[in-house]
């Protein structure tokens, strides 16, 4: 299969469909760097160790390398999208199905967000890919069993190891830092916690910027006629426009997630703040060696939350897991059904 960027943009100029989903996915890479990346970056800001401004182009720069060093590093979080369905023989029917699922993702998001309901665009752009499968194939058959598993891994991962890992790093810390001054600690932790902040900011890239270049990568495989692209290797061109764009979205803005985050569900000292980004860093980095797409949001939080129940269990605000839970409740049927419909509703219009 030709990937050479001079043939993506003749197949584009060609291929209404295929505009249309590289559209679709490099908007939903840009409101992921806008909405989600700032968690990477939360308790870095809410502790002063950093200015919004300088954290947020910090992030930015970091996400960017975060896409574009992991990914010819380690693939596995991309393959892992691209392969979890199987859209049939037809590339044609293939590609509408894929466009379907990118405009689920859209519609779902809008729609959660009038009724308040929080929403993962990971988890959405899973449902929304097993949802135009099904449709397709007319059954749970475009649907990859194995490769799911690992999905229901990581919606496990996000949460418990999250929440075990903040507490033990943050534990730890505190051990071995209980006979330390506190004034010469926390001007360690000050600039640790940037340290931190970027190492988050580098993973978040890693994870959902690979979701995204491995459904983009499947969408150039369906216009070149390839039904699948297993053992197929990623342009760096496509690894740069993506991590481009993460880094446009997050250079954006992101103070109110900043704040709802980073002081709405714990109040963290320097050291805490430091041990919630390494934590984080640290299960997003062991997911992302292992193939398994996870939530960096929920990853991020949970993490927190651990930090959090190191001195008390009341210091955690227990609201946040239940937006947790209701995202899980509400995005996989929710996302998956507008996705089943619109794959339905495209394959009529234009198949």
């Amino acid at each position: 299969m030709d990937v050479s960027l001079d043939y993506f943009l003749n197949n584009i100029a060609g291929n209404p469909i295929l505009l249309i989903t590289v559209l679709l996915t490099l908007g939903v890479i840009f409101v992921n760097g806008w909405t989600d990346a700032p968690n990477a970056i939360a308790t870095c800001v809410t502790t002063r160790c950093m200015s919004p401004r300088r954290a947020i182009l910090m992030s930015a720069a970091f996400n960017f390398l975060g896409v574009f060093i992991m990914t010819q590093i380690n693939s596995s979080v991309a393959s892992t999208i691209s392969n979890m369905v199987d859209f049939g023989n037809s590339t044609h029917e293939a590609l509408i199905a894929l466009c379907a699922a990118l405009v689920s993702i859209v519609v779902y998001s809008v729609a959660a967000s009038v009724f308040g309901i929080p929403t993962s665009e990971s988890h959405s752009l899973i449902a929304g890919l097993s949802g135009a499968a099904i449709a397709i194939q007319g059954g749970i058959g475009g649907i990859n069993g194995s490769e799911w598993v690992k999905v229901l891994y990581g919606l496990v991962l996000s949460l418990a190891l999250g929440f075990f890992t903040g507490w033990v790093v943050c534990k730890i810390i505190t051990i071995l830092c209980r006979e330390m001054d506190r004034r010469k600690t926390n001007g360690f932790f000050a600039g640790a916690q940037i340290a931190g902040a970027a190492a988050m900011s580098f993973m978040h890239g890693a994870q959902d910027g690979q979701k995204f270049i491995g459904v983009l990568f499947l969408g150039i495989a369906f216009a070149n006629g390839q039904g699948s692209v297993t053992g197929m290797e990623i342009p760096v061109w496509l690894m740069m426009i993506c991590s481009i764009v993460m880094g446009l979205g997050t250079s954006v803005g992101g103070e109110k997630i900043i704040k709802s985050v980073g002081m709405d569900m714990v109040k963290l000292e320097r050291y805490q703040g430091f041990s919630a980004d390494l934590a984080g860093a640290l299960c997003l980095l062991f997911s992302s060696l292992f193939g398994i797409p996870v939530s960096t949001t929920h990853t991020k939080t949970s993490a927190i939350m651990g930090v959090g129940a190191v001195k008390r269990l009341s210091a955690i605000n227990f609201g946040v897991v239940k937006d947790m839970m209701l995202t899980w409740i509400f995005t996989f049927p929710g996302c998956g059904l507008i996705s089943f419909v619109m794959a339905k509703i495209f394959m009529f219009v234009f198949g």
